[in-house]
C-alpha cells in the first residue's frame, strides 16, 4: 500500500466538526505544512487536542486566530493571547488539562485503556465533574481517554512503510498521538527507503498516510 499523499489530499481526510490531534510543543515538532493547509482549507467547528495553542502567527495558534476551533484541549495557552481572549469571551470552549494528565489521556486512547488514575488536580477546578476513586487509602481522579478522528504529527524521518523516527524533544506529543486517532497522517522532511528497526520510535502500523 502506497501511504505517500499530497498535503491537499491529507487535509481532505478532515471534515467539519472533527476532533483532531496535532503534535508539537510550542511549535517544536509541529507539522507546519499540514497546519497551514488546514488553515487555508477553512475547515470549521473542530475540536483541537494539542499540548498548547502555539503562537498567534505560528503552529496551531493559526487555527485559533482563524476561529476554526469550537473546543480546545490543551495544557496551557499563555503564549497565544487570542486563545485566552476567545475563552474569556465564550467564543471557544477551552479545557485546560495538566500536561502529564493530557499525555496520559491520549496514551490511554492509543493503548485501549478505559482511563488512568492520577492524584493531579485533586482539590482544584480540574477535578470538577470527574469520578474519584480511593485505592489503598489514597484518592485519585479518573481521567478518561481522549480519542481523535485525525492526528497530524511530525517525524524527523519516515520510511515508505510509515515507520517513524523522531529527533530529540520533537518526539513530545507526536509519539503518543500516532496511536490515538482513527487516521494518522505524518509530515516529514526526510522520507527514506527504510529505517533500521532498532531506531524506529513509532511502527508503521499506526501510520495511515505520509506527506513529504
Amino acid at each position: 500500500m502506497n501511504k505517500i499523499i499530497s498535503v491537499s489530499r491529507a487535509i481532505d481526510f478532515i471534515k467539519d466538526g472533527d476532533t483532531i490531534m496535532i503534535g508539537g510543543f510550542l511549535t517544536n515538532g509541529t507539522p507546519e505544512r499540514l497546519v497551514d493547509a488546514l488553515v487555508a482549507s477553512g475547515k470549521k467547528n473542530l475540536t483541537l487536542i494539542s499540548s498548547d495553542t502555539g503562537f498567534v502567527d505560528k503552529g496551531v495558534g493559526k487555527l485559533v486566530v482563524n476561529k476554526q476551533c469550537k473546543k480546545i484541549y490543551a495544557s496551557h495557552i499563555g503564549t497565544n493571547k487570542e486563545t485566552g481572549r476567545q475563552m474569556t469571551e465564550n467564543e471557544t470552549e477551552v479545557v485546560l488539562v495538566p500536561q502529564g494528565s493530557l499525555v496520559e489521556k491520549i496514551r490511554a486512547a492509543g493503548y485501549g485503556l478505559g482511563g488512568v488514575l492520577t492524584p493531579t488536580g485533586l482539590g482544584t477546578l480540574v477535578a470538577e465533574g470527574k469520578e474519584k476513586l480511593t485505592i489503598d487509602g489514597k484518592e485519585y481522579l479518573l481521567e478518561l481517554p481522549l480519542h481523535a478522528d485525525v492526528a497530524l504529527i511530525y517525524a524527523d524521518q519516515a520510511d515508505k512503510e510509515g515507520n517513524l523516527l523522531y529527533k530529540g524533544s520533537a518526539a513530545n506529543f507526536n509519539s503518543v498521538m500516532a496511536a490515538a486517532a482513527k487516521t494518522t497522517i505524518v509530515e516529514t522532511n526526510n522520507l527514506v527507503d527504510s529505517i533500521d528497526p532498532n531506531y524506529v520510535h513509532t511502527p508503521s502500523v499506526f501510520v495511515n498516510h505520509i506527506v513529504s
